[in-house]
């Protein structure tokens, strides 16, 4: 398991996808139908209380009441948010006499419809949720609706529902179709209109059969609130675009923007990236207690009208190498919407052409940034550095209206930003004109924490660089003795104007890295400072087992029965780094999946130096013993640790870099 309890397969639970990139889905047939009753024919955008709330106490009248209140008072109805959804734990355990579901009269104690009136009265819609089995998700064990599917479908519009999330759990084994068709036509049957999300968990490719019967369906199982979540479900749903449209979608489950476990550029990744996939934008965060930041993101107008496009596509990928991501997305007005997203832990230029993602050919194209909200011409490259997680959204088109803007520029360092502290290291920056106009008074300056010193070493400034051409400046950057080794933000920025004197600027965050020469001879590299980690599932222990989320709760590292002192206790997928400075020889490790796991778990371990795959094994399980790894590593800067899933998701991918030793 992923988590702690026995949900795996729950949509409250922390099971997630597979991460390895499947090959793309195959496409429906033509004329696929759909639910022809004109309901979500863009995706459902609004709110459900499991991630932030659970079954927890708070969840209840007032806390739903005051989530549609937000809605209007902080912009979200206005954006386009409509839907506040209910999930487990509203009934009570047990049906009344009459086989009627009871609302908990300690969380509703006016009943769902009145619930349902003061949404409605904001607005705005409600949401419910039930099981397609015998009991809900929940350990309590909630009444499911199978056998009772016509009794509750019309309770539900008797109550003024909008929206029906149905699950998967305690379905007795009954084939998932016929129980899903038997809802539709009980909803359909109340003649009220209600959105239908199917919560199958993607375990039998509803998106093969589901079009006519939902009007959304879950690919993957749950999301968690963490990178390595978020990116094993992104790369199970990318390749489902041909399923999804206008009144069926592919739906990679809620948004976790704001609920803490990743930083505001990984959010802003993954409300970027579920907007590209035009999936459902449910949020999963706690509004009531929601900072600014969250809010600019869920808020972001411009990025939610890619989600919302009438055309009703979902983005394609046009390139992942290296975890450099472009994934496009034809609009109705004919422009494309385009995603460079960085996977990796390190900044990255990332880069496609206004051709490669369909659009036509013209002398120059506009291109608007949707997360700075601003215009600029180009060329015809779409190019950035994209800081590590993160993600450039913006939208191309081509029209004559290009020449009112700023050219387009690319800023990013060339070099690895490695620092020991008191020594001065060099780096270069690169500035570079992609618009079909010059920018003029070109201005690039490199800032450092306080107490660092930079210095340009060579020109920094430019009258003009036109297009294709480049200003590169040399950099000494230099971090105080007794700098604590970890990561420093830096900040890259060029000021310019175009011909007719509009000023632009491209700022580019990055991370410097300050590190100390490994020691010479052999050591052990759970005792070792790591440059940075990156894991599925908690933090990455030394020493230990990867445990369940928390820190410092794994066990003692165990592959096969055999146990090690020394090592590094991961979950899939993960990646540590450590600085080696070109002064190190080999890398050697006994791997496998951790004992703490007594099935299911799977994984691929990899050992990367600078950029090239110098080792790795196939895939191990949860039966078989450590399988030793041994990796040349003479002349590298970087050594990083890497595991996959083993191609069939991450539950229960516990896994151990055992006695993993480093020679200098």
């Amino acid at each position: 398991m992923v988590g702690a309890v026995a949900a795996g397969l729950l949509c409250a639970s922390g099971l997630v996808a597979p991460t390895a990139l499947a090959a793309p889905a195959p496409a429906p047939e033509p004329g696929a139908p759909a639910l022809a009753d004109g309901l979500a024919l863009t995706p459902p955008m609004g709110f459900n209380n499991w991630n932030s709330t659970g079954c927890r106490p708070e969840f209840n009248e007032d806390m739903v009441k005051g989530i549609a209140d937000i809605f209007v008072a902080k912009g979200l109805k206005d954006a386009g948010y409509q839907y506040v959804n209910l999930d487990d734990c509203w009934a009570l355990p047990t049906r009344d006499g009459d086989g009627k579901l009871v609302p908990d009269p300690a969380r509703f104690p006016n009943g769902i419809k009145a619930v349902a009136d003061y949404v409605h009265s904001k607005g705005l819609k409600l949401g419910i949720y039930t099981s397609a089995g015998t009991r809900t998700c929940s350990n309590v064990g909630f009444p499911g609706a199978l056998g009772h599917e016509y009794s509750d479908a019309r309770q539900f519009a008797d109550w003024g529902v909008d929206y029906l999330k149905y699950d998967n759990c305690n379905n007795q084994g009954v084939d998932a179709k016929t129980r899903y068709t038997t809802m539709r036509d009980a909803l359909k049957a109340t003649g009220r209109p209600i959105v239908y999300s199917i919560c199958e968990w993607g375990e039998n490719k509803p998106w093969e059969w589901a079009s006519d019967v939902g009007h959304l369906w879950r690919t993957t199982g749950d999301i968690s609130d963490n990178w390595g979540s978020m990116l094993s479900i992104l790369k199970q749903n990318l390749p489902l675009a041909p399923h999804a449209g206008p009144g069926h979608w592919n739906d990679p489950d809620m948004l976790e923007v704001g609920n803490g476990g990743m930083t505001d550029t990984e959010y802003r990744s993954h409300f970027s990236m579920w907007s590209v996939m035009a999936a459902p934008l449910l949020i999963g965060s706690d509004l009531r207690t929601a900072s600014d930041a969250t809010f600019g993101i869920l808020g972001n107008k411009e990025v939610i009208a890619v989600d919302q496009d009438p055309l009703g596509k979902q983005g394609t990928v046009l390139s992942s190498a290296g975890g450099r991501w472009v994934v496009g997305k034809e609009m109705k007005d004919g422009s494309r919407a385009v995603a460079l997203f960085n996977e990796t832990g390190s900044a990255q230029r990332i880069s496609t052409t206004a051709r490669a993602v369909g659009l036509p050919a013209a002398d120059a194209y506009t291109l608007r940034d949707l997360w700075q909200h601003r215009s600029y011409n180009t060329a015809g490259t779409i190019s950035a550095t994209v800081p590590a997680h993160g993600t450039v959204l913006v939208r191309v088109s081509a029209g004559a209206d290009w020449s009112a803007y700023p050219p387009a520029a690319e800023l990013g360092l060339s070099g690895n930003p490695l620092v020991q502290a008191g020594r001065t290291a060099t780096l270069s920056s690169v500035f570079t004109d992609l618009g079909r106009t010059p920018a003029r008074q070109v201005s690039v300056s490199l800032a450092a924490p306080t107490g660092w010193r930079v210095k340009a070493t060579s020109p920094a400034t430019a009258g003009s660089v036109s297009t294709g051409r480049s200003l590169r400046t040399a950099w000494e950057v230099t971090a105080p003795d007794g700098t604590p080794t970890g990561s420093y933000g830096l900040t890259l920025k060029a000021v310019y104007r175009s011909p007719a004197g509009a000023r632009a600027e491209t700022v580019v965050p990055l991370t410097a890295s300050v590190v100390v020469a490994p020691p010479a001879g052999v050591s052990q590299l759970g005792d070792l400072p790591w440059m940075s980690t990156a894991n599925g599932w908690g933090p990455v222990e030394r020493n230990t087992s990867n445990g369940e989320s928390a820190a410092g709760d794994g066990h003692p590292l165990t592959i096969g029965g055999v146990v090690y002192a020394k090592g590094l206790g991961v979950h899939a997928d993960s990646a540590v780094e450590y600085y080696t400075g070109k002064a190190c020889e080999r890398v050697t490790a006994d791997v496998g999946v951790d004992d703490e796991k007594s099935s299911n778990g799977s994984v691929a371990f990899e050992i990367w130096a600078d950029g090239t795959k110098v080792a790795s094994t196939g895939v191990l399980t949860t039966a078989m013993p450590a399988q030793s790894v041994s990796a040349d590593v003479s002349g590298a800067e970087v050594v990083r640790l890497v595991v996959t899933d083993g191609g069939d998701g991450i539950d229960s991918d516990h896994a151990d870099w055992a006695d993993a030793e480093l020679t200098c």
